[in-house]
């Protein structure tokens, strides 16, 4: 987002935070039915226009939303959009995409909140990690011929029970409702707000054999340092790293890999 919609999306993120501080909003429902007006908003391209429309009033837009939402979600939900919808936005679809990710938000605090967000994160990078692995189910995951009930399905054959609540739902709106990302997109964007419910970055950390809880603690605490911000580990481990280890914090690459020196050693042979 750029200009006018990124200040739009800041001021909402502030909101947000301020309405789910307070014990008495459900933060699970709240996601549910930002995620509904997010539907409601992709479908309805000439309501999302009228809404962002920067030649008509903030209070008159903001009217509008709550005449037509006002019965089908809670205050909460209602109280910000209708703040939304008074800011300017530069482009209609920005507004959409901000709500899509004040609802992830919005279960990613709940699951702060009952001090599940830890196991959060790690299931949505293990996640990512099987669909990388396996081709067969990540065609069955973005199958556009797919309907959503047979998708949500076979999510819930493979997490139900064995992930927690909100990770299930954050990946079942992320496979039924794509909204044009791909499926490794949508989960890197998931892993990176669960990250700022925190404001710690991610490090992916590859390594040749698992680290102990000590060995992840000294290498937390020095990326920490190194950074300047708390760090979440997602450890991933792959045989052919030989030995050391490889860090990816963003776009950014640690690589101290015995594999990865043995191929800069044959390069500069090569040359």
């Amino acid at each position: 987002m750029h200009g006018a919609s990124r200040e739009a999306l800041a001021a909402a993120r502030e909101r947000l935070d301020a309405l789910t501080d307070s014990t008495s909003v459900n933060a699970t429902q709240l996601a549910d039915e930002l995620a509904a007006v997010t539907a409601l908003l992709g479908r309805e391209v000439s309501l999302r226009r009228v809404l962002t429309d920067p030649a008509q009033d903030g209070e008159a837009k903001a009217q509008l939303a709550e005449r037509l939402l006002g019965g089908q979600v809670g205050g909460t939900a209602l109280d910000l959009l209708s703040g939304m919808v008074r800011s300017r936005w530069s482009q209609s679809r920005d507004l959409v995409d901000a709500l899509e990710e004040l609802a992830a938000t919005a279960d990613l605090t709940a699951a702060q909140q009952s001090g599940q967000l830890d196991d959060v994160e790690d299931e949505l990078f293990r996640f990512g990690r099987i669909v990388a692995s396996d081709t067969g189910l990540r065609a069955a995951l973005t199958n556009r011929a797919a309907g959503t009930t047979a998708k949500s399905e076979l999510l819930s054959s493979l997490l139900g029970g064995r992930a927690k609540p909100a990770t299930e739902r954050l990946m079942t709106r992320l496979v039924t409702a794509p909204r044009g990302r791909s499926l490794e997109a949508g989960l890197e964007s998931l892993s990176k707000l669960a990250a700022d419910r925190r404001s710690r970055l991610v490090a992916v950390v590859t390594t040749a054999v698992p680290l102990s809880d000590p060995q992840k603690q000294r290498l937390g605490a020095a990326l920490a340092k190194l950074y300047g911000r708390h760090m979440h580990l997602n450890i991933d481990v792959d045989p052919e790293v030989l030995g050391g280890i490889r860090v990816q914090v963003g776009d950014e690459i640690i690589n101290g890999s015995i594999a990865d020196r043995l191929d800069d050693a044959t390069r500069r042979m090569a040359s």
